[in-house]
């Protein structure tokens, strides 16, 4: 009796499921699977054993694919966008308290003094939007794009305030926009990523969080890409491997992963044997991406770049070049915009990095018909203040803060309205005071735009339904065309 209990104690449930004949590990697997796929709320499942198959959207999308610029460190939209004369006429005094309420900063009084635009604004376009000299590029494609300027945001400091954009939240752990777009819609690229972020500066406050799947499978997960040479290190083979070897190896990895999968159900699993397939084909397909040869000089002057040398003029041809093939979701950060010292400095510096090829980047994906289904967005995580900042004990002086309360943004392609300005701020730049966009307002429009449900699209995770949005956010149906 007791060896009999003992032998049954061994036999385990994962035993069972492994050694019974009647599949029910395969049939466990489909089942979940296909649970996943219908929490999209798709219109038709991809096949199971490949989540990246394309999906049908909720609806008929606008924009097939994304490329996000995102300008981390805040850029100062009251002397690029949001031109207020009413600052330069109050310059060097004390802001009014009514304006500042209760609002707390980081480095500057609430009676700090008022800071004018440090650089001249005129009109461009036909849309009349008035821009800084520090964006005479942009101000050539005004007309193609949309501005908001009423964007606000609940976070005030860095790495919360860019995971909040990303990710709806403010904390690490909840998957980016750019894991939720490929969860919802697939991919279109065999050989490359489908969700590809690059980086054209020194470190990103929120870091790999910001493009993290979180508690979606890590197949979603944005994937690093390097601004010159091979894209991912130790893409290469070394020379003294064989090709066919390579292959055999590889056909046996994936044959025991399959077999586990087949037992475990893990989807971890899935991504592990899907990660050393892309690395497979990448050996082939990211020379050929990175290499620019082929792009005409015409090309490489309009968007300033060097075939040769890494920048944000590279990384936004990259881009094109990576939608060209099928890639889903590009975001490219350009690190650099926090202007507590010097902003007039700072701006120098960064729109002489970003402001051509950003233009450059409307005008090709225009000329080459791609624009109008592919959205691309350009922005901060916040805004500036309208006070100085000024701290001898730090070494700062005409500077500006974080602000939260208002910000701009602008969009262009993939069934924005172009030619658009949206929201105002009061005369200071300090409140919004009409059509307010709140960042899951914004996280709404996009995926909109795509085609996806904001609502509509969700996964289930610890017994919770999450979305990027949450429980908030509205379409911005003013700026859609």
């Amino acid at each position: 009796m007791n060896l009999i209990l003992e032998r049954n104690l061994t036999v385990t449930r994962r035993h069972f499921f492994r050694e019974c004949g009647v599949g029910l590990g395969k049939i466990a697997l489909a089942s979940l699977l296909t649970d996943a796929f219908a929490q999209r709320g798709s219109a038709a499942s991809a096949p199971i054993g490949n989540p990246l198959t394309p999906h049908v959207p909720h609806f008929e999308p606008k924009a097939k694919r994304v490329i996000h610029l995102f300008m981390a460190g805040a850029p100062s939209q009251l002397d690029l966008f949001d031109y207020k004369p009413k600052l330069a006429e109050l310059e060097g005094k004390p802001i009014p308290p009514e304006v500042i309420g209760g609002q707390r900063y980081a480095f500057i009084r609430p009676d700090a003094a008022v800071l004018g635009p440090r650089y001249k604004f005129s009109r461009h376009g036909q849309c009349g939007a008035e821009l800084s000299e520090m964006l005479p590029y942009l101000s050539q494609v005004v007309d193609d794009i949309c501005l908001v300027k009423s964007v606000r945001t609940d976070q005030f400091n860095h790495a919360p305030a860019q995971l909040f954009l990303n990710t709806g939240f403010s904390q690490p752990g909840r998957p980016s926009l750019g894991s939720w777009v490929l969860y919802g819609l697939g991919s279109e690229s065999s050989d490359l990523p489908a969700f590809i972020v690059m980086s054209t500066g020194a470190g990103i406050s929120g870091g790999a969080a910001n493009w993290s799947s979180g508690f979606l499978p890590t197949l979603y997960t944005g994937v690093r890409f390097r601004n010159q040479g091979d894209p991912i290190l130790n893409v290469t083979s070394p020379k003294s491997l064989d090709a066919r070897l390579q292959r055999d190896t590889l056909d046996l990895i994936g044959g025991l992963n399959r077999q586990r999968l087949a037992i475990e159900g893990d989807p971890e699993i899935a991504t592990r044997i899907a990660s050393y397939e892309m690395a497979y084909r990448l050996q082939t397909s990211a020379p050929e991406l990175m290499d620019l040869k082929s792009e005409s000089k015409v090309t490489l002057e309009m968007y300033g770049a060097d075939p040769e040398k890494p920048s944000f003029a590279r990384a936004c041809l990259l881009a094109r070049r990576m939608i060209e093939r099928g890639v889903r979701f590009v975001n490219i950060y350009h690190e650099g915009w926090d202007a507590h010292s010097d902003v007039a400095g700072n701006l120098k510096t960064n729109c002489g990095a970003t402001d051509r090829a950003s233009a450059a980047l409307i005008r090709d994906l225009k000329q080459r018909g791609l624009l109008d289904d592919t959205l691309v967005i350009w922005g901060g995580e916040f805004g500036r203040t309208p006070m100085v900042e000024t701290n001898p004990a730090l070494g700062r002086k005409q500077g500006r803060d974080h602000h939260p309360q208002a910000f701009t943004m602008w969009m262009a392609g993939g069934g924005i309205k172009p030619g658009v300005i949206l929201g105002e701020t009061d005369e200071l730049g300090f409140h919004v005071v009409q059509d307010p966009v709140h960042i899951h307002d914004l996280q709404a429009t996009i995926l909109h735009l795509l085609g996806l449900d904001h609502e509509r699209l969700t996964y289930t995770y610890q017994g919770r339904q999450f979305r990027l949005t949450d429980v908030h956010g509205q379409v911005v149906k003013q700026i859609l065309a």
